[in-house]
């Protein structure tokens, strides 16, 4: 793990740094803790510059302004992989997924969907947020090592699936609190948020305490999904997720096992 990688878990004040793979066993228990506390952590991952990710914004803006009835030809046969607005619930929400997205040509073909001529400098833009498939594996990695379960991690890692997912959140046109999506948890395995500094994410523990998360520009929130929960059967804390307050954009990074 020596390649320039670090890690920094905030929770509550609490704040850990992970440098090289001497110190791997002490963050192991660091995740660990972090889990079991809150279900989520934040995490510094220098393999994808600021001032990549800050691109990241300017390319959602061109992607979301296009006519809807362009946005709409972008399906899936998964659920909420395709375009996802428009609905009377959550009118300020809009989503659209990239289906194994670590795969070039995948999110080139996709592109296509919107750009015919295509968009060489929006494909490398989503293309480069898979490098976090890096810092996904190894909390995964740490996770089933937690619970001595390392022959499987192999078996585990090869059976994911990845989807980058970009979100648009529609500033609201009251100053009264509205929802961007309701309270919910996430389905897949592990879900890595970048977010502009909009605030509006809030996370419930399974005590009922609601924490009000302010995460920095220069990090990413990890966050446990319901099938590694079950997966992991004990220990972990699950993890509710709130979108209270609309804002301009945000980018999340899931992981899917498909059966």
């Amino acid at each position: 793990m020596g390649n320039g990688l670090t890690i920094s878990l905030k929770a509550s004040g609490h704040r850990f740094q992970y440098a090289g793979p001497n110190e791997w066993d002490s963050v192991k228990r660091q995740v660990q803790q972090a889990l079991q506390y809150f279900g989520c952590f934040e995490a510094l991952f220098d393999k994808i510059p600021l001032e990549i990710r800050e691109t990241i914004f300017g390319a959602l803006e061109e992607l979301f302004d296009l006519p809807l009835e362009i946005k709409t030809l972008n399906v899936s046969k998964i659920p909420y992989h395709g375009y996802v607005g428009q609905h009377p619930k959550i009118p300020l929400y809009e989503s659209i997924g990239f289906d194994d997205a670590d795969v070039a040509e995948n999110v080139e073909d996709q592109t296509r969907t919107f750009w015919p001529q295509g968009n060489t400098s929006f494909s490398k833009t989503i293309q480069s947020y898979t490098q976090l498939k890096e810092l996904d594996q190894m909390v995964r990695r740490m996770i089933l090592e937690s619970f001595q379960v390392e022959k499987y991690i192999d078996e585990h890692i090869e059976s994911t699936d990845y989807l980058v997912k970009v979100i648009k959140y529609k500033a609201p046109q009251t100053s009264e609190k509205q929802v961007g999506v309701g309270v919910h948890t996430d389905m897949n395995m592990v879900t890595i948020l970048y977010q502009n500094e909009v605030n509006g994410l809030g996370v419930q523990r399974s005590s009922g305490e609601w924490i009000d998360w302010k995460p920095s520009k220069d990090s990413f929130i990890v966050i446990i999904g319901e099938s590694l929960h079950v997966d992991s059967l004990v220990g972990y804390d699950q993890l509710t997720v709130d979108f209270d307050y609309g804002r301009p954009l945000a980018l999340t990074k899931s992981y899917v096992k498909r059966s």
